[in-house]
C-alpha cells in the first residue's frame, strides 16, 4: 500500500521527487545549522519549483487543467488581497518580505502557492474518497487547513507573514476552510489526470518541513 502510494509512476516523477527532497530537506538543515537567512530569502524559488514541478507531471496537459490553474492563481490572489486590504477574512495580517515581490501588498507568487495546495491535497483527497466527490473536496480543505496549522506559528519567525494579534485568530482557519472549499470543488470537478504519488510526497514534505520548524523553534 505505501508503495502504491509514494512510488512514482515515470522517469519524470521520479526525478521531480528527488528534487523536491533535496530541496525541502536542504531547506530543513540550511535553516537550522547553515546560513538562515539565504535560506528564507530562497523562498520564492521553492514556491515556484513546487507550482512547475506539479504541473509538468501531468500526462495530459489540457485546457482543463490550464483553466483551474489560472482560476486557482486569480482567485487565491484576490481571497489574499481581499484579506490583507481589509481583514475580512483571515483576520488582520501583513506580509513580510521573504515571499518576494507584491501586488497590493500581497506576494505574486501567493497564487502560485494557492495552485500548489489545492492540487496536491485534491490529488490527496481524490485517493482516499476516489468516488465521493463532495467528501473528497472538503477532506481537501480539512488537508488545506492542516498545512496553513503547521504554517501559522513559523511563519512571523521566517518573515512570510504576520498578524496584528501575534497569533492567527480562528477566523483565520475558518476562512481558509471556506475559502479551499470552492476550489477544491473546482478540482475535483476539472481535473482527472492527476499526479498523485508526486503530490502524496509534496503534502509530506510541506508537514515534514514547517512541522519541523514549528517544534524546534517555537
Amino acid at each position: 500500500m505505501i508503495k502504491k502510494l509514494f512510488l512514482p509512476a515515470n522517469k519524470v516523477m521520479w526525478i521531480s521527487t528527488g528534487v523536491i527532497w533535496l530541496v525541502f530537506c536542504s531547506g530543513i538543515f540550511g535553516i537550522l545549522y547553515g546560513n538562515r537567512e539565504l535560506f528564507l530569502q530562497l523562498t520564492p524559488v521553492n514556491l515556484l519549483l513546487c507550482f512547475v514541478l506539479l504541473l509538468i507531471n501531468f500526462k495530459n496537459f489540457n485546457k482543463r487543467i490550464i483553466f483551474t490553474v489560472v482560476l486557482v492563481y486569480v482567485f487565491g490572489l484576490i481571497v489574499e488581497i481581499v484579506g490583507v486590504q481589509t481583514g475580512l477574512i483571515f483576520g488582520n495580517y501583513v506580509y513580510g518580505d521573504n515571499l518576494g515581490a507584491k501586488f497590493m501588498g500581497v506576494p505574486i507568487l501567493i497564487g502560485a502557492n494557492w495552485v500548489s495546495l489545492t492540487f496536491m491535497t485534491g490529488a490527496v483527497s481524490a485517493q482516499v474518497f476516489p468516488d465521493r466527490m463532495a467528501i473528497a473536496a472538503f477532506f481537501g480543505s480539512l488537508l488545506m487547513v492542516l498545512i496553513d496549522l503547521c504554517i501559522e506559528p513559523v511563519a512571523p519567525l521566517f518573515d512570510y507573514w504576520t498578524f496584528e494579534s501575534g497569533n492567527a485568530p480562528m477566523s483565520n482557519y475558518l476562512g481558509w476552510l471556506i475559502a479551499s472549499l470552492p476550489l477544491q470543488f473546482l478540482y475535483h470537478s476539472l481535473v482527472a489526470d492527476r499526479p498523485q504519488a508526486f503530490a502524496n510526497h509534496l503534502l509530506l514534505l510541506h508537514v515534514l518541513f514547517f512541522g519541523t520548524f514549528a517544534v524546534l523553534l517555537t
